[in-house]
Order: structure tokens, then sequence, then C-alpha cells
């Protein structure tokens, strides 16, 4: 479990908080989504969770964050990352090593895996990503979503209960930002990791995650099961977030009187193009029944 509690955090030299009194609790297993417009603070949370802040960012840290009741302050990053992975924005910077196969070898050795267990956990990582095929080939010729999943399958190898990731399809183009997820979801749901991830492409965020985190200007303005966060989609569009089109419709729908009265709010969020069709059918015959 992921605990925080009125976390505030202030860069050092700034004038105003990237994070205030953030409370709030990331059950294990939960898929959560992070968003936010621009400087909303979602990559200071991430920061927070693995612990860079405030380990190698500094200012002025208030509250806590405690993963599985271990506080990060008391905590350095390096046995941190044993239960938290991390895949950053950029990820060129964050790969360290010439081949596939040496990059994920890597992470093994630094933290004295023994020598008898990398070969299965360099296997069984490229094989829960899909890449097997890439094993020996050069990292400079890869492509962006290829590089993405090595970092990916290099964290995995350490078998982290966590992982927190800042925007990674931020350069990868939308089929490979689309494999990105499915395989975060895989994760998710065959190995039991829990997986966050701020993200700026908030209709891939609604196909695929369980709840959201919503930041504005630094505060948590709500968090939730999807669905029901989604119901405060005025505030969010306020809070310069652009939420998919699919609600945009079921919101023009409502402001028109189309949607009967019998339907709950929450019945009237739909998460991709398919749950919208069969949302418009619904309301088209229940209309025609009450017309008849």
């Amino acid at each position: 479990m992921i605990e925080i509690q009125e976390l505030t955090f202030k860069y050092a030299g700034a004038k105003e908080n990237a994070l205030t009194n953030i409370s709030l609790e990331i059950e294990k297993g939960d898929f959560v989504g992070i968003i936010g417009e621009s400087g909303a603070g979602k990559t200071t949370l991430c920061n927070c969770i693995n612990a860079l802040i405030p380990h190698h960012y500094r200012g002025d840290f208030y509250g806590s964050v405690k993963i599985d009741g271990t506080d990060t302050f008391d905590t350095n990053t390096s046995t941190l990352a044993l239960k938290v992975g991390s895949v950053f924005q950029d990820i060129e910077s964050q790969l360290v090593s010439s081949f596939v196969e040496e990059e994920i070898m890597f992470g093994l050795e630094n933290f004295g895996v023994p020598q008898d267990q990398i070969e299965s956990r360099i296997s069984s990582a490229l094989e829960d990503l899909g890449i097997t095929e890439l094993r020996h080939r050069e990292i400079s010729s890869l492509s962006g979503g290829q590089k993405q999943k090595v970092v990916i399958a290099a964290i995995l190898a350490i078998e982290p209960d966590i992982l927190v990731l800042d925007e990674p399809t931020g350069e990868l183009d939308p089929a490979s930002s689309v494999q990105i997820f499915s395989l975060l979801k895989k994760l998710n749901e065959e190995k039991g990791i829990t997986v966050l991830i701020a993200e700026q492409k908030i209709m891939l965020l609604c196909e695929y995650v369980k709840k959201l985190i919503v930041l504005e200007k630094g505060n948590c303005v709500h968090y939730g099961e999807i669905r029901s966060t989604l119901t405060h989609q005025k505030e969010m569009e306020e809070a310069g977030i652009n939420c998919p089109r699919v609600l945009t419709l079921t919101g023009k729908m409502v402001d028109e009187g189309l949607v009967p009265a019998s339907f709950s709010k929450e019945d009237r969020i739909c998460l991709d193009a398919n749950e919208a069709a069969v949302f418009v059918e619904k309301c088209i015959k229940v209309n025609s029944g009450a017309g008849a």
C-alpha cells in the first residue's frame, strides 16, 4: 500500500508549493492514472512516491509518504528501488548499456541478485514484455516503443511491487502508446503489480486505469474510481484538463435533454467509443419507448 498523508512540497528557491496537503491511499494491485495540466504537480507526486523527493530534489518537505508502512523520508532511493520501479519521461537518459541483454543485466548486478537467478530473470522479463527477439539487439537500433519496453523489462527483472511511470508515451506514436498501456494492464492483472502512471493522454487513461488522481496547481481535487471521478467533467475542464470526446458527447446529450432522467451520473460515463455507441443506443430505445 502507498499511504500519503498531508504531503506538501516546495522546490528550493520556488515561490509556490509544487504540492499542497495531498492525502490519499493507493491499495496493492491498483492501476491509477495521474492527470492535470502542465505544472499541476504530476511529476512531483511521482518523485515523492519513488523517493527522489526529498533525497535528490531539495526543498521544503512536509507530511509523509509510506510504502508498505516504510517512510520514504527515512529510506534511501536504492533500497526503495527494489520495491518501487520508475520509468521517467526521458527514456534515453534511463538507458545505460549498448545492448538489450546488458541493459537488463545492469540493474540485476547492481542490486546484487545472485548469479544463478540472473538468466531466468532476464528471460522472464523479456518474455513478459514480448520482446524476447530483441535480446541481442543494439539499443541504438530500436524504435522508441521498443526502448520503452526494454526499460520496463529491466525494471521488472528486479521484481518490484510498484511501477511508477511519468508520461511514458510522451514521444510515442498512437499505436506504440496503446501497446505500452496494454502491457501495463497485463502486468497489473496477471502479475499483481501496482501501477501509477502520470499521463497527458487522458483517453488512454480512461480506457485502462481503475482510478484517477486529478491534480490542479498542486492540489488533489479528485481521487477515486474512474467512472465516479469522471462525473466531475466540468470541474476537470475548468482545471485545464481536456476530457475525452466521448464524455463531451454524453455531456451535450444531457444538456439537450436526450438522456433519460433514470440514468445516474455514472451511467452517463463512457470510457471509449464502444461504450458511447451502446449508451446512445440505450438512450434512443428508452426515449422511443417513452414516446410510444
